[in-house]
């Protein structure tokens, strides 16, 4: 049988009035590229779509992940965007385009990608989210919940197709070199929170039932990695597959009823909740945020998109965004100062050094006083 591939890449290579959304024009110039590239069979079919100010593009084909002539379409769609971006003068045209020329995929050179193969089921839903201002760590939570947690997803328990759990593949984004480990649910679901309790290092890259079949895949790219400094923030993808000896949707989408803090938000320094939104509201104004996640839910046929459906486009998450602009105006009230803006470690690669580095060579090591300070004067005894 002929195994589908589904690959989501993203790149943020312009946006309106500042880091909101994707214009139009470059929506529409994705639409016509990627058609070429199915007319030349490099693509089975494609949709078009963004989040915020980062342009989607889903793809299916045949060819299996990592492909060349897969990734040069997108590769090639994103410098197309960015020429006329520029053009245009709309804001950071070209900003997640860290490389001059292509190099195989587009892993390591600024766009984020997300991929999986299979066999397709009598039935092939699967769940596209795309997330803005935040990075790969946020979808942590809600994945562990969806594969790992009794509480969220019925299915563990009482479906037998995933009572025997989920295997977790785990890369370590700080490394110069990617590493990975896998880890079972829920034999190791102790040992699996402990590292993906660290969202800022450790993430999910793969998930697959514990007889193999693929579940979830999720983009683990590292902007400042490629570039060596904020350049924005890595604004990740995943896909998941849904039914069928897998998670319901509907307890796929429960996961992100609770607006969990992630790290984000404006100029990649600061925390604030993920708030699950439709498309119509997948502009970010607010202090640029705050972060927020779409899902487009297709059915996949002989390699063919049938969809999408809005699936945060409904009153039953109305409720976690008042939740979640709550959190968030709670969070504005604290302004530079942590929790709301981040550690300094995670800082590392914001532009806060540059302003520190006029503090360092200003520090001794004694307490000072205050020149011109006047003395204190010694009481007389008559």
């Amino acid at each position: 049988m002929v195994e589908t591939t589904i690959s989501v890449i993203k790149a943020d290579i312009g946006s309106l009035a500042g880091h909101v959304i994707v214009p139009d024009f470059l929506i529409e110039l994705a639409r016509k590229s990627l058609k070429e590239g199915v007319e030349k069979k490099i693509i089975n079919d494609f949709h078009v779509s963004n989040a915020g100010d980062d342009l989607e593009l889903i793809m299916t084909h045949n060819k299996g992940e990592g492909n060349a002539e897969v990734h040069k379409l997108a590769w090639d769609t994103f410098i197309k965007g960015t020429e006329l971006a520029r053009k245009k003068k709309i804001y950071a045209a070209g900003q997640d385009i860290l490389a001059d020329t292509f190099s195989g995929n587009v892993k390591g050179m600024g766009p984020g990608s997300a991929e999986m193969t299979f066999e397709e089921r009598k039935s092939e839903p699967i769940a596209v989210f795309m997330a803005d201002k935040t990075e790969p760590g946020a979808y942590n939570l809600p994945l562990f919940k969806i594969f790992a947690d009794p509480f969220n997803t019925a299915g563990l328990v009482i479906d037998p197709n995933l009572h025997d759990g989920f295997k977790f593949v785990i890369q370590d984004i700080m490394k110069d070199i990617p590493c990975f480990i896998e880890m079972k649910a829920p034999e190791e679901m102790y040992d699996i929170l402990a590292l993906l309790g660290s969202t800022g290092r450790y993430t999910i890259k793969k998930i697959y039932r514990n007889d193999g079949m693929i579940a979830a895949s999720v983009s683990t790219d590292k902007l400042h990695a490629v570039a060596g400094k904020y350049v924005g923030k890595d604004d990740p993808v995943a896909i998941v597959r849904a039914h069928s000896g897998l998670p319901a949707m509907g307890e796929v989408l429960e996961a992100f009823t609770l607006p969990h803090l992630v790290s984000g938000w404006m100029r990649g320094s600061h925390t604030g909740p993920l708030l699950p939104v439709g498309l119509k509201d997948s502009r970010c104004t607010r202090f640029d945020g705050p972060p927020r996640v779409i899902a487009l839910g297709f059915q996949v046929s002989d390699g063919m998109l049938v969809g999408p459906v809005d699936l945060f486009d409904d009153v039953a998450f109305d409720i976690s965004r008042q939740r979640g602009m709550e959190m968030a105006d709670y969070l504005r009230r604290h302004g530079p100062f942590q929790p709301h803006r981040l550690s300094d470690d995670q800082m590392e690669y914001t532009t806060l050094p540059k302003v520190l580095t006029r503090c360092e060579n200003r520090f001794v090591t004694e307490e000072l006083v205050p020149k011109g300070k006047a003395k204190k004067k010694e009481s007389s005894v008559e």
